[in-house]
């Protein structure tokens, strides 16, 4: 009897041991999630170059949107209606970041048109499988050249008062974290009008960097740097109105899809996608990629 239980325990404590291993082998060979994202991210510009619309319908969400370089948004019906007009060519620097459940990659391409771009798209862990919430393109500045300084406020303007977005902007806030993320994001906007350089820092990730039409990119000590400048020239900075968002949150990171314009018209109305994240309970801004609507 004293044999047979202590084989029997010999057995349990092998048998455990060989599900430790096999647990342990099969983490080490499984993919990242920035594996993973990337895998889909290539799957879903193979198809689109091959106008496979059953495996392009796999990759996208419900929600999904494409805006080409020229600001032009193309829902999910059109897009699949018409995948070679976002047939890109595969980018040769791509780059992924996980926040929470939102993935994004990142790099450079030939649009379908022929253009050369920078490109985010953004996808979401939905039910265990990685889907595209948005792809979004903008033709950066050709040099590193910098865009002239806006001419200081003189007595005679009126001040600006920036409501929306200040203040408030058409969205109906459906939960807490995304209560948390519109104030984050009206506290950057009111910093930037107000020319507050360490509020406006609270508020962005270390690695946020700023990608725009016609514009050389600008990292978060340069958008600082910038804030300072135009608090010593005393320049009036406006901000884009809100016209239209989509919000949505996946656990610690979260995606936000705006339509602006800017009361006075000094630049162009434009698509931005802003990828945030949580860190320490405070939502950050990582990236955002602005594209004027041409």
């Amino acid at each position: 009897m004293r044999s047979a239980t202590q084989r029997w325990w010999l057995g349990l404590v092998v048998a455990a041991a060989l599900i430790a291993v096999l647990a342990e082998l099969r983490a080490q060979t499984a993919p990242s999630e920035d594996a993973l994202v990337l895998e889909a991210d290539q799957a879903l510009g193979a198809a689109m170059r091959g106008d496979d619309k059953s495996v392009a319908r796999k990759l996208l969400s419900l929600q999904f949107t494409f805006v080409d370089a020229d600001g032009k948004v193309h829902e999910r019906k059109d897009f699949l209606g018409d995948l070679k007009i976002a047939a890109a060519a595969a980018p040769s620097d791509p780059a992924v970041k996980i926040y929470g459940r939102i993935g994004i990659v990142t790099g450079h391409r030939k649009s379908a048109d022929g253009r050369d771009v920078f490109f985010l798209d953004i996808w979401a862990k939905q039910k265990r499988a990685w889907r595209t919430l948005v792809s979004q393109e903008v033709v950066l500045a050709a040099t590193d050249t910098p865009r002239p300084a806006p001419a200081p406020t003189s007595a005679t303007v009126v001040p600006y008062d920036c409501k929306n977005p200040c203040q408030t902007f058409p969205y109906r806030v459906r939960s807490p974290p995304e209560q948390d993320i519109v104030n984050s994001f009206q506290a950057i906007e009111k910093a930037a009008v107000g020319h507050d350089a360490a509020e406006w820092s609270k508020h962005v990730a270390d690695e946020f960097v700023l990608y725009g039409s016609g514009r050389a990119p600008i990292t978060k000590s340069g958008r600082i740097a910038m804030i300072n400048r135009q608090k010593e020239n005393g320049t009036t900075v406006r901000v884009g109105e809100v016209q239209a968002m989509r919000l949505s949150v996946y656990d610690d990171g979260a995606a936000m899809i705006a339509t602006h314009a800017l009361p006075d018209n000094s630049r162009p109305p434009y698509q931005a996608a802003r990828v945030w994240i949580k860190r320490n309970g405070q939502w950050q801004m990582a990236i955002s990629v602005q594209t004027d609507i041409k």
